[in-house]
């Protein structure tokens, strides 16, 4: 950067004659010296400085000077050049040995530029009448290191003015100033909450500036994430500048206002079995390491740490759970419900029941809310629970009572009933002809359990061995079959046994060439009990009609007997309220109490009972 100076007095050109020395004199005198002006150069530490002499050569120019002024003290000439013999020489000044250049155009550069090359140097040439001098002034900068906090506090703590670190940047020229900032704002002194204090040392052999600042801080709560940094700002040869430090954060530590208890757990509910994993915490910097835990069922609060573990909870485990710091100034409840499921099946295991027996069943639940129950009989769901009272083969099986409670997961209850019906053996005999009369079909039906084997034997054969054939045992049921031609009669003999009993049936059988009426089979029987079965169901319906019909008759009876004007009735109205009586109804009387004479009959006799 270069400042003008004021003015400069230059001799007219050579051509004309030069002026006498009083003029000289006078000129000199009347223009302003070219040592006042302002012409500044800025330069880097460790830079070359370049001095131009802004002075015109004069053609009778005798030699040039460079000097240096420092105030009260006399000049110090450095370097000179003679413009006739053209040799340069340099006096002998410590501080500039060895960095001296001076040009043909009497510019001076002057290297490894130092801070106490700031002086105010001036250029000289000198002709035989007249010294011309033009002053310049020489400015050194040097960028200070970047700031940097050290001695930084290990935290800080609420309530407490603390020394939070030093801000510290080295080696700068001129002087620069530090500023701390918060969250990137400027921290500014606060009695009792931000002291500030800077201090400057300067090197005594470089010059250059070393400055700390150090801060005092007391932080609030709010401060626990909060981002601090120091800057530096100092002028450089293109003006103003910043050099900002890396942020800081420090860990405040402030007491706990407020404790939480908490219950850890894979899934939302607790089961009986279940682990309780307690978690209590506080919201201090540094939170707290030790609690109390009140736990149901426990006299005296149990000191722990911030997790407490309760095993294998059974159901008397719920209820309020509580910790608290460990002087019980603050503390935390929860509630914690330990969910359980309880199946009652009675009987269950293995019963053995015979044929035709009662069994009552029952399968309670007892849980901590609602529960859904149901059945499964050889893996199958049923509609309802079973119910026994005259068990048959078919009610034979695997039984499973099984319970699931609500939104717990993993809360399932099952118990089994193995039901086995045993009977003794109970056998009926069938015999069919081919249709071409060639050959007749022996069936003996089997009920009975375990299942019994079978036998056959025949008047005058003996046993039949291999030549008989059985159908599927299905619900404690099955045939045995033969086939047989028989050229006489024969008596066939059909033996069932098993642990319980053995029972034995005799069928005749006519010879092949003799017509006999066929045996019905055990499907015959077996639809002759549904058409049976069906007669009875239309015979209570029937019943029932008729029950209702009479009831509807003695409705009307009493209905009669208390009305008050039926002395003033004639026969045609009481006929004709007959009539008006709904259908079903009127179907129902005439059917169950006879015709119309016999309701007019009915009527005189009820006037003549209240007569």
């Amino acid at each position: 950067m270069e400042t003008p100076s004021a003015a400069s007095c230059r001799r007219p050109s050579p051509s004309p004659p030069p002026p006498p020395l009083l003029l000289g004199l006078l000129l000199f005198a009347l223009c302003p010296q070219p040592g006042f002006g302002l012409y500044t150069v800025n330069t880097v530490y460790g830079d070359t400085i370049i001095l131009p002499c802004r002075i015109e050569v004069p053609n009778d120019l005798m030699f040039g000077k460079w000097k240096y002024e420092i105030a009260n003290k006399a000049p110090v000439f450095i370097a000179f050049r003679s413009a006739t013999k053209r040799n340069v020489h340099y006096d002998d000044v410590p501080e500039y040995k060895d960095r001296l250049t001076l040009l043909e155009n009497y510019t001076l550069s002057i290297s490894n530029a130092r801070i106490g090359d700031e002086k105010r140097f001036v250029c000289m040439l000198v002709t035989e009448d007249n010294v011309f001098e033009e002053p310049t002034i020489v400015k050194v900068f040097k960028q200070p290191s970047q700031p940097t906090i050290v001695n930084q506090a290990t935290f800080l703590e609420t309530e407490q003015l603390k020394m939070l670190g030093k801000c510290i940047s080295k080696e700068g020229y001129p002087e620069g100033n530090l500023t701390w900032y918060k969250n990137g704002m400027v921290l500014r002194p606060v009695e009792g909450a931000v002291v500030i204090n800077e201090q400057t040392n300067v090197d005594k052999v470089s010059g250059l500036y070393t400055v700390i600042s150090s801060l005092e801080y007391m932080p609030t709560k709010e401060d626990r994430n909060a981002h601090f940094t120091c800057t530096m700002t100092y002028y450089g040869p293109t003006g103003l500048e910043t050099i900002r430090s890396e942020s800081v954060v420090f860990d405040v530590h402030y007491p706990t206002e407020k404790v939480r208890i908490q219950v850890v757990s894979q899934t939302s509910t607790i089961k009986e079995g279940d682990n309780i994993t307690l978690r209590c915490s506080g919201n201090g910097n540094p939170p707290p390491t030790e609690f109390l835990f009140s736990i149901p069922g426990e006299l005296e609060p149990i000191r722990s740490s911030s997790i407490h573990v309760l095993s294998d909870v059974r159901r008397n485990a719920s209820g309020e759970y509580g910790c608290s710091l460990t002087d019980k100034s603050l503390a935390d409840s929860t509630l914690i419900t330990v969910h359980y499921l309880d199946l009652s099946l009675i009987p269950s295991g293995i019963v053995t029941k015979q044929i035709g027996d009662a069994l009552p069943v029952s399968c309670t639940v007892s849980s901590s809310r609602n529960a859904t129950l149901f059945w499964l009989k050889d893996n199958t769901r049923m509609r309802s629970s079973p119910s026994f009272s005259n068990l048959q083969y078919k009610d034979a099986g695997n039984y499973i009572c099984e319970t699931t409670l609500q939104e717990i997961e993993g809360l399932k209850k099952r118990q089994t009933l193995t039901l086995i019906v045993e009977g003794r053996p109970q056998i009926k005999m069938s015999k069919k002809t081919s249709s071409d009369g060639t050959f007749k079909t022996i069936s003996c039906h089997v009920e009975g359990y375990p299942k019994p084997a079978v036998q056959w034997t025949a008047t005058g054969i003996g046993t039949l061995i291999n030549k008989t054939e059985e159908t599927k045992y299905v619900d404690g049921k099955f045939s045995s079959k033969i086939i047989i031609a028989p050229e006489e009669n024969v008596t066939l003999t059909c033996t069932a046994e098993n642990q319980l009993e053995k029972t034995v049936t005799s069928l005749n059988v006519s010879a092949i060439n003799i017509p006999e009426s066929d045996e019905p089979d055990e499907r015959n029987h077996d639809n002759r009990e549904n058409v049976n079965d069906q007669a009875k169901l239309i015979v209570g319906i029937v019943i029932g009609l008729l029950l209702a019909a009479l009831v509807a008759g003695v409705a009307y009876w009493l209905y009669m007997k208390k009305s008050k004007d039926v002395h003033g009735e004639s026969e045609k109205e009481a006929a004709q309220n007959i009539q008006n009586l709904p259908r079903t109804a009127s179907k129902h009387v005439d059917k169950d109490l006879g015709n119309l004479e016999e309701n007019k009959k009915l009527e005189e006799n009820n006037h003549k009972s209240e007569a």
